[in-house]
């Protein structure tokens, strides 16, 4: 059996910062667009896509033709402004090129892209385009157009280059170089059905553990803005995960008009880079020191505020409130405090982060001297993204340390466990999105669904368990909390919760009042 303290530090690894290459994710995506282009010859409709985000008729683009040589003459690059601007008549098009370093240093040349709200990186060699431009004040001013709001295009050689591991040429093996790092975290390749890129996508990120492949073929628009991706065109995106942390290599094919998340493709990456996941011996669930108060949703039964309340300190106790898991548009006061100050609480406070950035050290300290913490409903990738790479998770952990309790309620629920369920951005149906499967592991070695007969959840958690049979399974219903402490689960309120134990062929039903033992796997 893994000892406890090891699997809860590999458990928590995506919330801490791992030693990879590439920068922290940002849990709000890119600023910006980028266009990326898969070479060949594209559908009107996908130039009709990258003007249209450019601002249309008002739009002024800068083409950036140097990955050809045919730049070089002024011939070539009359024929490219000549093209563009027939092809669309009523844009601003202007035409930027040089092979110098020190003029891609000049402000002056640079002035174009300043007035930009949009920029097209040509077809050629990408090798061509690094030489040129790579650490000057055009690279420098292209990543200020996308923090202003503005797009990046290209095709072939202009999406290559947009990302910082470059494939530059060859097969077996690819040479890599550095690109602009215009969507970190991926490796871009184009062309790529169509010459069967593929291996060399796969050679390329097994190079650079962390990285995810992009792979665009002829034909084919992906755009990515903020955390959204999608593709356009006539034929497919790839995006790719080679084999890593005991995970087989995963290729998933998108068409016009798929979407997926840049940010789980990223985190899922980085990943991948670590430690296998889950790991093959888990320990016995135990809450070492304070308690859990683990709630399936729905209403939350006076009886369950009472027994938090109690285990928190009754009238001395000291919560905090976590209400990260919804968005705060919109958001509505949290239930919880209601519920609270009913029971004679008044020193309640709240953390309110959705982004790294926010947990500092000064938003923490209402965690120095709480007895409780419960987490709110919404959506646990929200929590993931939230406290990511922080101090946060150990601040959470020291208040049960020191004798006291952490709840919460839905996403708060299973944020609890070790591996988290139903962590996908896109939709609250999958049980194992790769890049949210990792909850904060309060209590190790399990995984928790909520709302558990409410929504007729049964199956989806007996598949989870056949698929990892080494986890234990919570199952908690609408209204019902479980209640952990030391290696025991305590079931209160109205309904049932069901325990998948490691390797059970069928989950135990408990019953309120009735316990379960960890340790023994059974009902006492």
């Amino acid at each position: 059996m893994a000892g406890r303290g090891s699997w809860v530090a590999c458990a928590l690894a995506t919330m801490a910062t791992m030693a990879t290459a590439q920068a922290p994710i940002d849990p709000a995506g890119l600023p910006g667009t980028r266009f990326l282009v898969g070479g060949g010859k594209a559908p009107a409709a996908v130039y009709e896509r990258f003007l249209s985000l450019c601002g249309g008729t008002e739009a002024r683009i800068v083409l950036i033709p140097t990955a050809s040589s045919s730049a070089d003459t002024e011939a070539g690059r009359d024929k490219t402004l000549a093209t563009w601007r027939e092809d669309h008549p009523g844009v601003h098009f202007e035409l930027l090129h040089t092979r110098d370093r020190a003029v891609a240093d000049d402000e002056a040349f640079c002035a174009p892209l300043r007035a930009a709200t949009g920029v097209w990186l040509g077809g050629g060699a990408q090798e061509l385009l690094a030489k040129a431009y790579l650490g000057t004040r055009v690279e420098r001013e292209l990543n200020a157009l996308l923090a202003r709001g503005g797009v990046v295009g290209g095709t072939s050689a202009g999406t290559a280059i947009q990302t910082r591991p470059m494939i530059q040429e060859g097969m077996d093996p690819p040479v890599i170089a550095d690109g602009f790092d215009f969507v970190p975290g991926a490796i871009a390749d184009q062309h790529f059905l169509v010459r069967e890129r593929l291996p060399r996508l796969l050679l390329a990120l097994a190079a650079r553990p962390g990285h995810f492949g992009l792979g665009i073929d002829e034909g084919t628009a992906v755009e990515i803005c903020g955390r959204d991706l999608r593709v356009h065109g006539r034929s497919k995106a790839l995006l790719v995960l080679a084999a890593g942390a005991g995970r087989e290599q995963r290729i998933v094919e998108l068409q016009a008009g798929d979407r997926a998340d840049l940010v789980t493709w990223q985190r899922a990456a980085r990943d991948r880079a670590g430690e296998p996941w889950p790991p093959a011996a888990l320990p016995t669930p135990e809450v070492e020191h304070g308690a859990l108060v683990i709630v399936g949703g729905g209403r939350v039964p006076p009886a369950i505020v009472q027994r938090f309340v109690a285990l928190a300190g009754g009238e001395h106790a000291k919560v905090v409130l976590v209400p990260g898991a919804m968005p705060r548009e919109g958001r509505a006061p949290e239930p919880f405090a209601r519920l609270l100050r009913g029971a004679g609480v008044t020193a309640i406070r709240e953390l309110d982060c959705s982004h790294p950035r926010e947990v500092t050290a000064e938003a923490l300290a209402v965690l120095d001297d709480a007895t409780a913490v419960w987490f709110g409903g919404g959506r646990q990738w929200r929590l993931c993204d939230a406290f990511d790479g922080t101090a946060a998770v150990a601040k959470f952990r020291a208040v049960l340390e020191r004798g006291g309790v952490i709840g919460g309620s839905s996403a708060g629920a299973t944020i609890q466990g070790g591996f988290l369920v139903r962590g996908n951005p896109l939709g609250n149906t999958d049980m194992w999105c790769e890049g949210y499967d990792r909850g904060f592991a309060f209590l190790p070695g399990c995984a928790i669904d909520q709302h558990f007969l409410a929504r007729d959840r049964v199956g989806d958690l007996t598949a989870l368990h056949r698929r990892l049979p080494q986890l234990t399974c919570l199952g908690i219903d609408e209204g019902t909390a479980a209640i952990v402490s030391g290696t025991t689960l305590e079931v209160v309120g109205a309904s049932k919760v069901a325990v998948f134990a490691p390797n059970a062929a069928a989950p135990a039903w408990l019953e309120p009042g009735q316990r379960w033992s960890f340790a023994d796997r059974q009902v006492r």
